[in-house]
Parts: C-alpha cells; sequence; structure tokens
C-alpha cells in the first residue's frame, strides 16, 4: 500500500491512477471495514482501477467541537498499519482541519475526490455522511457524481452473529468489559500501550508483582474496570507472555482513581520506564474489595490459574 499524507488542497492525481475510492475515519479497522474494503478492491479489480482508502488524521469532532475527547480504539500509527494489511493499492491521509470541515460535499466530491484524487467509483459505507455538518446524504452523492463523473455507490452493512459491526458498537463492549466480543467484531484482540511507572508495590507484597502502566495516548479508549487474561510484549521485542490485569481504583487497599496493573506470569525484570503493549483476551471477573490482604492474594492466585487456561487455548 501507498500511504500519502496530504491536506484538502494536495494534488495526488500523477501519482494516485484512476481509483475506486472509499473516505472515513475508519478508528478501529474492524470487520466491517475491511468488509467495506474489499469491496472496493473488487470494484477496481473488475474496472481496472486502483483501489484507494482515503482517511483522516485526526477526529473530525475534535475540529468542529474543541471540547470533545473522543475514545480512539486505535492510534493514527495503529491505524495506518491496520489499513495497510488490507491490500488496498492506496491511503490518503488527509489532514483534517477548518478548512477541511468548511468543504461542502459537493466541493469536497469535485475538487478533493474528483480533481485531486482521481476518483472515478465512491463506495460509501452503509452510514457514511461527509461534507459541512453531514448535511447531505447518499442520495445527493449520487446526484453530484453523476455531474462530476463518479459513480456513487453504497455497500451494506456488515453483520456478524447478528451484530451490525461499527466502531460504537466495539467501543460499547470495550467499555462493559466484553473484550471478547470485541475481538469478534475487530478481527483481533483489543490493545494498550504505555509506559511502565512506578506503583504502590502492593502486589509485589502479595506475590503477584505487576507493572503499573500510564497509556501511551490519553484518547485510546480504556476497557471497563475488573480483571482481564492478556498477552503482554515488552518493548517491541516479538515475544508474547502470559498475563492478568487489573483494571479499576484497587478497593482492597482504599485506591483512588483509576490504575492499569499488569502481572506477567514468570516475569521478573526491572520494566520502569519501558513501553508495554497488552492484547485483552477475556475478562474474568469484577474488580471487588476484599475483607484482607490473604483473601485477596487466594483470589489473584485463582485468578492466574483461569487466565493460563484461557490463554493456553
Amino acid at each position: 500500500m501507498k500511504q500519502f499524507s496530504a491536506t484538502v488542497n494536495s494534488d495526488l492525481s500523477d501519482r494516485i491512477g484512476p481509483c475506486v475510492a472509499t473516505i472515513g475515519f475508519f478508528d478501529g479497522v474492524h470487520r466491517g471495514h475491511k468488509f467495506l474494503i474489499g469491496g472496493v478492491m473488487d470494484s477496481a479489480s473488475r474496472l481496472g482501477l486502483q483501489s484507494t482508502v482515503i482517511t483522516f488524521d485526526r477526529h473530525p469532532r475534535i475540529v468542529l467541537h474543541k471540547d470533545y475527547r473522543p475514545r480512539l480504539l486505535t492510534t493514527c500509527d495503529e491505524k495506518l498499519k491496520l489499513l495497510a494489511a488490507t491490500g488496498a493499492d492506496n491511503c490518503v491521509v488527509l489532514h483534517f482541519d477548518e478548512a477541511t470541515a468548511a468543504l461542502s460535499a459537493y466541493g469536497f466530491m469535485k475538487d478533493v475526490l474528483r480533481s485531486r484524487l482521481n476518483v472515478r467509483m465512491l463506495v460509501t459505507g452503509y452510514d457514511n455522511r461527509f461534507g459541512h455538518d453531514r448535511a447531505e446524504g447518499f442520495d445527493s452523492y449520487v446526484d453530484y457524481g453523476r455531474e462530476l463523473g463518479v459513480d456513487v455507490v453504497r455497500a451494506e452493512a456488515f453483520t456478524l452473529n447478528g451484530v451490525q459491526v461499527s466502531s460504537s458498537v466495539v467501543r460499547s463492549f470495550l467499555s462493559a468489559g466484553e473484550v471478547s466480543m470485541a475481538a469478534m467484531c475487530l478481527g483481533y484482540e483489543y490493545s494498550l500501550a504505555g509506559t511502565v511507572v512506578e506503583g504502590c508495590r502492593e502486589g509485589r507484597r502479595l506475590g503477584f508483582p505487576t507493572a503499573n502502566i500510564v497509556p501511551d495516548d490519553s484518547l485510546k479508549l480504556i476497557p471497563g474496570p475488573g480483571v482481564y487474561a492478556v498477552r503482554v510484549e515488552i518493548d517491541g521485542d516479538g515475544r508474547i507472555m502470559p498475563g492478568m490485569m487489573n483494571i479499576g481504583s484497587r478497593p482492597t487497599f482504599g485506591g483512588d482513581g483509576m490504575t492499569l496493573e499488569v502481572n506477567i506470569f514468570g516475569f521478573s525484570g526491572d520494566i520502569y520506564g519501558h513501553n508495554v503493549s497488552v492484547s485483552f483476551c477475556t475478562r474474568l471477573r469484577d474488580e471487588r474489595k476484599f475483607g484482607s490482604a490473604v483473601k485477596l492474594a487466594e483470589q489473584l492466585a485463582h485468578d492466574r490459574a483461569e487466565a493460563e487456561a484461557v490463554l493456553s487455548r
């Protein structure tokens, strides 16, 4: 996949041949997105054109509403890696700013899609809208396309086991701690990356030392409170280790505020200041308060045994 960073004024028509394209923020690059992009690639192959995915470098609502803080499923770098894996010919990352937001749907189709990006067919998501205030819909895009020489078609929704897959559905599953359902929709296990910082060392005293993690991206969604079976990678070295993670306020010790603590099975090295990536396999239980540290340690031993069984499968 060839990747291009551009503004709406960039002319890439000399580097991107006539193409079939789709456009969206593509947060998470979930199975619904892959279904849509697969349709773009099929149409491009049939018509003898290139396939192009058009996305944005930031969530549009950040520009439209200054106090808006999205809960992202992927950072921009993660999104681009996932898009590259789809096999599409091109990916254009448009810088989204006030000028982009001010474009009407017609202006965007004429000046950006047709003139600068060589789009000959536009495949829209089943619920996707673009242009200033998203005021127009699919029928308008079809009319504009006829005038501009762009064939506009709408993809079907992607449904899996009765679930209509979307980024908002994945966020809902993660917020509820349903990481297995989120993984089903994504097509991969959801992950968080962050830096290991000094903690209270309560886990070490219980025989379950934990790495306390501060996420790299403050906008990335953190799954709901609970204890999870996870897979852990340190500094991107390719070695994947089993573990369990607690997300919550540590109520047994009178904790205040949210912490992310991962116990890596069979690992005892000093990783303060290192980067850790945690992939969520399944949720083991709710976080809860125990009557004593001994009772908590007994539960942690049970959690570890359950996590090992789950991860070995």
